[in-house]
């Protein structure tokens, strides 16, 4: 059986750890019966753990009790910048094995409810857990968004990003983030409604600026090539400028420009949001 489930770019700026947008980078996993274990990964993060630890054959072995199996891995996903990737790698691999519920697998496993969901469900998510089990709900998404994401070099883990948060936030902040939360959800339905301050934050943003100082100015750089917003996407290092099909070459081509002016390493991807979610079987074509 093979699967294959998206990247997602999550919290939006005011959404911490609520929502996400599933986006059009994939990872396949392929898992056969086999005498032994064994596997294999090519792409984004290939040959890092291929064995026992890989979180694709903890999955596996925790859907199937046993790792009696060969699994294939594929990615194009960065890892560790914020783009998703063991949420998505979980999903894919909870669906490859046969699991019920590839949605609730990759939540328990990975962590990151909002992630899992957009992996799982495709389009803009809502997610988060109840009495300890994962909920997931779409939201309208215009058609007419695309994406521009920033994938600086060098990487940085979501336990790193999540240690310089502060323990409690204001009401004031509090209330700051649900305000712009609104005004997001309502920009991402119609874009013309969409405004720069949409993605504003309180809750995690600036305290995430110590670990990567020059975000605030690739995000400016963002909006100044035309983004209708910017934001980290998920724990950074990557951060996501939202903006119409219409002006995303422009926008690619002048943040390619804001990147080379920082003197940083790194690439400007141009990407879709991805409305399928996991797919298993004959349509978990490789490459996508």
């Amino acid at each position: 059986m093979r699967a294959r489930a998206p990247a997602s770019t999550a919290n939006l700026g005011p959404g911490f750890d609520a929502l996400a947008i599933a986006l059009n980078l994939y990872v396949q996993v392929e898992v056969e019966p086999a005498a032994e274990f064994v596997i294999r990964s090519e792409g984004e993060g290939a040959g890092t753990c291929d064995d026992t630890t890989h979180l694709a054959a903890r999955v596996v072995k925790r859907v199937l009790g046993h790792d009696r199996v060969a699994i294939m891995v594929r990615s194009q996903i960065p890892v560790a910048r914020g783009l998703g990737s063991s949420a998505a790698l979980a999903v894919a691999a909870a669906a490859a094995a046969g699991a019920e519920d590839p949605f609730a697998v990759g939540a328990e496993v990975d962590g990151h409810a909002e992630n899992a969901a957009a992996s799982a469900m495709g389009g803009l998510v809502t997610a988060g857990t109840t009495d300890g089990h994962p909920y997931a709900v779409h939201l309208a998404l215009s058609d007419s968004l695309a994406f521009v994401v920033i994938v600086p070099d060098h990487s940085l883990a979501t336990a790193d990003a999540r240690r310089v948060l502060p323990g409690t936030v204001s009401r004031e902040d509090a209330t700051f983030n649900l305000g712009r939360m609104g005004l997001l959800l309502a920009g991402l339905t119609d874009p013309s409604v969409l405004r720069t301050e949409a993605t504003a934050d309180r809750l995690h943003q600036d305290a995430r600026t110590a670990l990567f100082p020059e975000a605030p100015q690739l995000l400016d750089g963002l909006v100044q090539a035309g983004a209708l917003a910017s934001c980290w996407s998920g724990a950074g290092p990557s951060l996501l400028g939202i903006t119409t099909k219409l002006d995303a070459a422009h926008v690619r081509m002048g943040s390619e420009r804001a990147l080379h002016a920082t003197g940083l390493p790194g690439r400007v991807l141009l990407l879709q949001a991805d409305l399928a979610g996991v797919v298993s079987g004959d349509e978990a074509t490789w490459p996508p």
